[in-house]
């Protein structure tokens, strides 16, 4: 043990990091992704509910290929002498024996290194398999130059399967298609999109910069060229004025896109945001949780898609028991439920939470404290 303490504290590990940016989407491994850093932040940082606050409203910048070359050469590095380690603890190659006995109980996650080390640790003990690229809009990027990073990235890495990233609507609406195409036939595997709402009002109210048709258009480019789409839906965006119209047309523009994925973030004002302030200030009324369930109801009831619908957020509806335990209504799993197969199913368990007496019910204002994207 000791020895394997002084290769980490003096060998190649003590000089090797890579960038790693704040936020991905739970659905992308959990732990188990590999983070790669194309960009930094968010290139409008306007949206209302959000307001940059994940990326603490710095500059977005994007990375050159050289330097997201360089952390992707440190990967395989660290890659490279963690498996040396694991051997050399007597572990025959086990590399989660060596983090749990050997690690995690001697390095502090202090600094970019050890955070670094420890991305690339869990990657490496799920299998190598699934990649996300970083910040909130990589393809932003001159086509090409992504297409050089993935090329390089799954060079590099053999036992990739999955590449993914985060992706404005309106940057893929202004991307010609043979440039999705590209990204594509490089091995990019899935975007993820926040539509938010379909609702041309509310995308406006919250400052999106982007339109239904928008959305629309680049959803079937990300479709046609044969990437998987996931999109992300707000239940609760429009407090209760716009409740109906929120529903009502999501649901409209999903039916036109069909993603694969459809992922409910139930809203909540956050800290540092102009729509917690409205709340605060008494402009905008938030659901309670059988106002936000008959929103959803709404939605669901309209939708006809062959999408797997997802409720895997903390934030989607949950209650009390009697026995003061807390249940998630809808299955939390990232694979949700194939509609149209389920779409009964989903409709029968809202059917039962307006069963559910309302104060048993996790409220959204329970949740603003803790300020969680």
């Amino acid at each position: 043990m000791n020895t394997c303490k002084s290769n980490i504290e003096k060998g190649k590990l003590a000089g090797l990091s890579f960038e790693l940016g704040p936020i991905r989407p739970p659905s992308e491994g959990g732990s188990n992704s590999l983070l790669i850093r194309v960009t930094r932040n968010c290139p409008w940082n306007r949206c209302t509910f959000c307001f940059g606050r994940a990326y603490e409203h710095e500059k977005f910048q994007m990375r050159t290929v050289d330097d997201v070359k360089a952390d992707i050469d440190n990967v395989a590095l660290i890659s490279a002498e963690i498996n040396n380690l694991s051997k050399e603890a007597s572990t025959s190659g086990n590399i989660k024996y060596l983090a749990a006995r050997t690690l995690f109980n001697r390095l502090p996650l202090i600094d970019n290194i050890h955070q670094s080390y420890f991305n690339v640790l869990n990657w490496l003990q799920s299998g190598a398999k699934t990649v996300f690229l970083q910040d909130a809009d990589t393809p932003v990027m001159p086509t090409q130059q992504l297409v050089e990073i993935i090329l390089y990235l799954r060079n590099k890495f053999p036992t990739i399967e999955r590449v993914t990233s985060y992706a404005r609507a309106k940057t893929i609406y202004k991307k010609k298609d043979d440039e999705i195409a590209d990204l594509h036939n490089a091995g990019l595997s899935r975007l993820h999109i926040g539509l938010e709402t379909g609702d041309d009002d509310l995308l406006k109210k919250v400052q999106k910069g982007v339109t239904a048709e928008e959305h629309i258009i680049a959803g079937k480019k990300i479709k046609k060229a044969g990437i998987q789409l996931s999109e992300y839906i707000m239940p609760g965006l429009g407090g209760k004025i716009m409740s109906t119209q929120h529903a009502e047309n999501t649901a409209r523009v999903l039916n036109a896109i069909d993603p694969d994925f459809i992922r409910s973030r139930p809203f909540s004002p956050l800290p540092g945001t102009p729509m917690l302030d409205d709340y605060i200030n008494n402009k905008l009324e938030i659901l309670s949780s059988h106002e936000r369930l008959k929103e959803i109801k709404i939605l669901i009831s309209d939708l006809n898609v062959t999408s797997r619908v997802c409720f895997d957020h903390f934030r989607n509806p949950a209650y009390y028991n009697a026995n003061g335990q807390v249940f998630h209504l809808l299955k939390q799993d990232y694979d949700g439920y194939k509609f149209p197969d389920e779409k009964e199913t989903v409709l029968a368990l809202i059917e039962k939470g307006l069963n559910i007496s309302e104060n048993q019910f996790l409220q959204t204002k329970d949740f603003i404290h803790l300020g969680i994207i």
